[in-house]
C-alpha cells in the first residue's frame, strides 16, 4: 500500500509539502491530518453542526474516491496513447485537428482558452503546456522525459478542482498562455534563460493548485487547518506551492537533476507563486514603481530578472479584465459566481458574508468596474511603462472597452452614472478575497 509523506523545513518546521496517494492518513508534529492526492482542501461543513448531527457517509466517500481514482486513470490512458473504450474515434480526431490548429496561434492574444478547452475534452491545461514545454525548447535542454512530463502535468490538472467556477485548471491553463505571450516579449525574449522560461511556464500552471474555492478570510474564520499551518498568511499561495512541490517529486520529472539544483527549482517557484497573493499587491507595485522610475531594471541581473517574472505572473494571474469582451466577460461572470457561492455558504452558516460575495448586494458590473480601476490598471499601466509594445496597447485597450462596457451594464442596472464601487477603494487588503480574479 503506497503512502504519503510531510517533509519539514529545517528552520521553522513547517510542513514542505503534503502528499497522500493511498486512504492512509499521518498526522503531523503539529497535529495538521493530511489527505490524500485530489482529496484536499475540501472544506467540511459538518465542523458548523453539533457532534449529534455529524453523519458519516462512507460509502459515498469511498464511491467519490474511486471516480476520482477513474478520472486519473481515463485521463493517464489517453496521454499514454491508450484508446479509451467507446470513443467516438473520428469526432477525436477532428477535435485533436483543430486544437492542434489553436496550439498553432498559442501566442495570440486573442487565444480562446474556452474553446480550446472543448477541442481537447477538458484537457486544455495538459495539452497547452506540454506544447509549451515543446516550443521553448524545454524537453530537450533539461533532457525531460517526456512520459513523466505528462504525468506530472496530468496529476496537476487532476489535482485543481473541476467544480469550481472560476479557480480551476481553465484558469491555471489561461494564466500559462498568457505568461508564454509576456515570455515573448523582445525585452524578456532575448533576456531569459531556459531555467527562467521553465520556473516560468511550472509556476503558472500551478500556482492556484488544489484551489478549494473560497478565500483566504473564509479560510481562517472557519479554523481551516491550512490557516494554522500556515499562520493566516498567504495561506492559499503557499497551499498552491507546496502541493506543487509534492506533485514534482512525486512524478520525478527532475530526478536526473542535482539535489542543489532540485531545491533552488522549488524555492523560486515558490517565490513566484507567492507573488500572486492580492494582498500583497501594493507592496510588489510600488517596488516595480521605483524601479521603472529610478530605471535600474537590468534583466542581465538574475535577481532582476526573477523579480519581472514574479511581476509578469501577476498580470496572468488577473489579465482577464484586457482579453477581448468575450472572453472578459465569461471570466468575469465565472468568479462572480465563485464568489456568491461562497456568500451563500456563509450565509448558510451565519459566518458574516465576505466583500464582493453577497449576491444581494453586489452585481458582476460592480465588482468588474472597481476591480479594473483599483487593481488592473494601476498594475497593468506599470507593465506598459516597462514593456511599451503593441501587446501591452492592445492589453490596455481591451481594458478600456470593457470597463466601458461594465458600466453601460451598471448604468443600465442602476439608472445612475456612478464610475466605480466604492468597495474596493475602501476595503483594506486584509480582508479583499484572495486571488479577486475577477474577471
Amino acid at each position: 500500500q503506497r503512502r504519503g509523506a510531510i517533509s519539514y523545513d529545517s528552520s521553522d518546521q513547517t510542513a514542505l509539502y503534503i502528499r497522500m496517494l493511498g486512504d492512509v492518513r499521518v498526522r503531523s508534529r503539529a497535529g495538521f491530518e493530511t489527505e490524500r492526492r485530489g482529496s484536499h482542501p475540501y472544506i467540511d461543513f459538518r465542523i458548523f453542526h453539533s457532534n449529534s448531527e455529524i453523519e458519516v457517509s462512507v460509502s459515498a466517500r469511498n464511491v467519490r474516491r474511486l471516480l476520482s481514482f477513474q478520472r486519473y486513470l481515463r485521463s493517464s490512458r489517453f496521454f499514454r496513447g491508450i484508446t479509451v473504450p467507446n470513443s467516438s474515434n473520428i469526432l477525436d480526431d477532428d477535435y485533436n485537428g483543430q486544437a492542434k490548429c489553436m496550439l498553432e496561434k498559442v501566442g495570440n492574444w486573442n487565444f480562446d482558452i474556452f474553446l480550446f478547452d472543448r477541442l481537447t475534452n477538458g484537457n486544455s491545461l495538459v495539452s497547452l503546456t506540454f506544447h509549451l514545454f515543446n516550443l521553448h525548447g524545454l524537453i530537450e535542454h533539461f533532457q525531460l522525459d517526456t512520459m513523466k512530463l505528462r504525468r506530472f502535468l496530468v496529476m496537476v490538472q487532476e489535482d485543481y478542482h473541476s467544480q469550481n467556477p472560476y479557480h480551476n485548471a481553465v484558469h491555471a491553463a489561461d494564466v500559462t498562455q498568457a505568461m508564454h505571450c509576456y515570455l515573448k516579449e523582445p525585452k524578456l525574449s532575448k533576456s531569459l534563460t531556459p531555467w527562467d522560461v521553465l520556473l516560468s511556464l511550472i509556476a503558472a500552471a500551478t500556482h492556484d493548485l488544489d484551489h478549494p474555492g473560497v478565500n483566504q478570510p473564509f479560510l481562517i474564520k472557519t479554523n481551516h487547518y491550512l490557516a494554522t499551518l500556515y499562520k493566516n498568511t498567504s495561506v492559499l499561495e503557499n497551499h498552491h506551492w507546496r502541493s506543487a512541490v509534492g506533485l514534482l517529486r512525486e512524478s520525478g520529472l527532475f530526478a536526473h537533476m542535482s539535489l542543489e539544483n532540485r531545491q533552488l527549482m522549488e524555492s523560486q517557484i515558490g517565490d513566484l507563486i507567492l507573488a500572486t497573493d492580492i494582498s500583497q499587491q501594493n507592496e510588489y507595485l510600488s517596488m516595480f514603481r521605483s524601479h521603472l522610475d529610478r530605471g535600474d531594471l537590468c534583466l542581465e541581473n538574475a535577481n532582476h530578472r526573477h523579480f519581472i517574472l514574479q511581476m509578469a505572473l501577476k498580470c496572468a494571474d488577473i489579465c482577464n479584465p484586457c482579453r477581448t469582451w468575450e472572453l472578459s466577460k465569461q471570466w468575469s461572470e465565472k468568479v462572480t459566481e465563485e464568489f456568491f457561492h461562497q456568500g451563500d455558504i456563509e450565509k448558510k452558516y451565519h459566518l458574516g458574508v465576505s466583500p464582493l460575495c453577497d449576491r444581494q448586494t453586489e452585481t458582476i458590473a460592480n465588482i468588474q468596474i472597481g476591480f479594473m480601476t483599483y487593481l488592473v490598471e494601476p498594475l497593468f499601466g506599470e507593465w506598459a511603462r516597462f514593456s511599451n509594445t503593441r501587446l501591452s496597447q492592445t492589453m490596455l485597450g481591451h481594458l478600456g472597452l470593457n470597463k466601458a462596457s461594465w458600466k453601460g451594464v451598471q448604468r443600465e442596472q442602476s439608472g445612475s452614472g456612478d464610475d466605480a464601487d466604492p468597495t474596493f477603494e475602501e476595503m483594506d487588503s486584509d480582508i479583499l478575497p484572495q486571488e479577486p480574479r475577477l474577471s
